[in-house]
């Protein structure tokens, strides 16, 4: 491979693939793809990668430190992009062991070993390296209707064990940074969507259901408001944080797209109308179901984004209605990525999470 490497871990996930993907068109370095693969992980979503010969996948466990000890000498990453987590909040609240172990435990280990890695280094080498930790708005917990935006400074409140465990994480990086002087940047985002996302997630959820003539779940009365951001455009801002963001700091990203929940599905609906007026169900909205809301949901998020847009030049470039009309036509076209995926255990993750 290339000497100039960079490190990505979570890369085989819904995030991690389109920053892979997009890193390898529009950048020169090589990337080393760290996934554990589990049930979110896919191989699949990096089969355009694996002619570029400056890809390689790595399949392994952030909490292993002799491994990624291993792997960083071996390798010399100038920076890592840290992907990897556990990162659904229903999944969070039936088993949040996981949550603790990946996203603490986990993000622990590798500062550890980052942090011995960086020490090691001298030179040019050593002032090049970044530790770009991705995170979530989720820790700073729920806003009111007319509640300001989160903003960088905004206390943390998380309201879910894995937005806690983001939390966590968060504070993990800061003091490295503080304590041990690991040149690190965080950026927090809202909600994303786009190709390659996993099924249990609204957006393509919606999409799977109503093309299949099955219930649309939308938890309680679908008012609870997210920042929506496309998927590429956050790929875009990590990639401006990595090159151009100052050590220490955090950045917010987020679409500017506040929309109700309930707002995305009968959008997600009406475009699945125009593209698909044969499905066995049309109008799609005649799908929609409102289920138990879950425990603790947050009513809204926002985001803030003046700090990357004033500091960086970064803004997003997809508004909701262009970014989910190539969502749902991405879905549409990739009816077989969504098949493989869906195997019994999800069907199985479905019956229990909606009861549908």
């Amino acid at each position: 491979m290339p000497a100039d490497i960079v490190l990505v871990t979570g890369g085989a996930g819904f995030i991690g693939s389109n920053f892979v993907l997009q890193w390898l068109s529009a950048e020169t370095s090589a990337v080393i793809n760290l996934d554990k693969l589990t049930y979110a992980g896919n191989p699949s979503n990096l089969t355009a990668a694996t002619s570029d010969p400056r890809y390689r996948f790595l399949q392994g466990d952030i909490c292993d430190r002799e491994f990624i000890a291993e792997l960083l000498i071996t390798h010399r990453p100038r920076a890592i992009v840290h992907f990897a987590a556990e990162s659904h909040v229903d999944r969070s609240i039936h088993g949040p062991d996981d949550f603790i172990r990946t996203n603490v435990s986990g993000t622990f280990s590798l500062l550890e070993e980052a942090r011995a890695y960086w020490s090691g280094l001298t030179g040019d080498q050593r002032h090049r390296f970044r530790f770009l930790h991705v995170s979530t708005d989720e820790v700073y917990g729920s806003l009111g209707p007319t509640d300001p935006a989160f903003t960088e400074t905004t206390g943390y409140a998380p309201n879910s064990p894995y937005s806690a465990s983001k939390a966590a994480s968060d504070h993990l990086v800061r003091a490295y940074f503080h304590t041990y002087g690991l040149p690190v940047v965080t950026t927090n985002c809202s909600n994303n969507y786009g190709p390659f996302q996993f099924p249990e997630k609204l957006i393509p959820l919606v999409i799977l259901h109503a093309i299949s003539g099955k219930a649309i779940p939308v938890y309680g009365d679908g008012q609870n408001v997210r920042d929506w951001l496309y998927v590429a455009d956050h790929c875009d801002a990590i990639r401006m944080v990595l090159r151009q963001g100052r050590i220490g700091e955090t950045y917010n990203i987020g679409g500017r797209n506040e929309l109700k929940n309930l707002d995305v599905v009968n959008t997600i609906c009406a475009a699945l109308d125009e593209f698909r007026p044969n499905d066995p169900v049309v109008p799609h909205r005649g799908l929609i179901k409102f289920v138990t809301d879950r425990p603790g949901h947050d009513r809204r998020y926002a985001m803030d984004t003046r700090k990357i847009e004033s500091e960086l030049g970064w803004r997003p470039r997809e508004t909701f209605e262009t970014g989910i009309h190539k969502t749902v036509r991405w879905y549409l076209d990739n009816e077989a990525w969504a098949q493989g995926v869906t195997s019994g255990n999800y069907r199985q993750w479905m019956a229990k999470q909606y009861s549908l």
